[in-house]
């Protein structure tokens, strides 16, 4: 039993340096294997983003249905929330990616092979969180007053449901667990912003 935990011990050591190279050093990685690895990177930051543009700007436009029955304050906050949440997180994937690629430079003494593309992975988040974040602006606009906070909760979880389990295949888990937390997680956020926005509408604040 002790050299079986030596053993996997060993293997972790070994994955963890195989890991660690290849951040430093894409050609590390046979050019199949690396490209291959790198579609998968980029898919799993692309449905993430999305995540994050669903449930940042519904949780926005529930909180402030939650406040008024109004549609023209609502379509404001949303596409605030919608263009400055795009431009956070293309001003953010650049910032780490243009890290990411100072380092890999340092490393090796001059620029890798193949290099970090700041620009492409802002451009990528950007849409990405675009894609994400659209689906419950139109849905709360585009809805009647009377359904529009219960139908958009719908739609929202059902694409959380959606893009937890993409995410869970695309990192090679079951699908189950990563899924059930991204749609409570985003149950928890509408639920939370829905109570204040009505706290403030009821008060008189908002």
């Amino acid at each position: 039993m002790l050299a079986a935990t030596g053993r996997d011990a060993h293997d972790g050591h070994m994955t963890q340096l195989t890991d660690d190279a290849a951040a430093i050093d894409p050609t590390a990685e046979t050019d199949d294997g690396g490209a291959a690895t790198r579609r998968a990177n980029w898919l799993r930051a692309g449905v993430l983003g999305a995540n994050d543009g669903i449930v940042s700007v519904a949780a926005i436009v529930v909180g402030v249905a939650g406040a008024t029955s109004r549609g023209g304050p609502i379509l404001v906050a949303g596409l605030a929330a919608l263009i400055g949440g795009a431009v956070s997180m293309a001003l953010g994937e650049y910032v780490s990616v243009s890290s990411q690629r100072d380092s890999q430079r340092a490393a090796r003494g001059r620029g890798p092979h193949e290099e970090a593309n700041p620009w492409s992975a802002a451009s990528a988040s950007a849409v990405a969180f675009l894609c994400g974040g659209v689906l419950p602006l139109l849905a709360i606009t585009l809805l009647s007053a009377s359904i529009r906070i219960p139908a958009t909760v719908v739609v929202v979880l059902i694409a959380l449901g959606l893009t937890g389990a993409i995410g869970a295949r695309l990192g090679g888990a079951r699908a189950l667990r990563p899924t059930l937390r991204t749609v409570i997680g985003g149950g928890l956020a509408l639920l939370l912003t829905f109570l204040i926005g009505h706290l403030l509408g009821t008060t008189g604040i908002a």
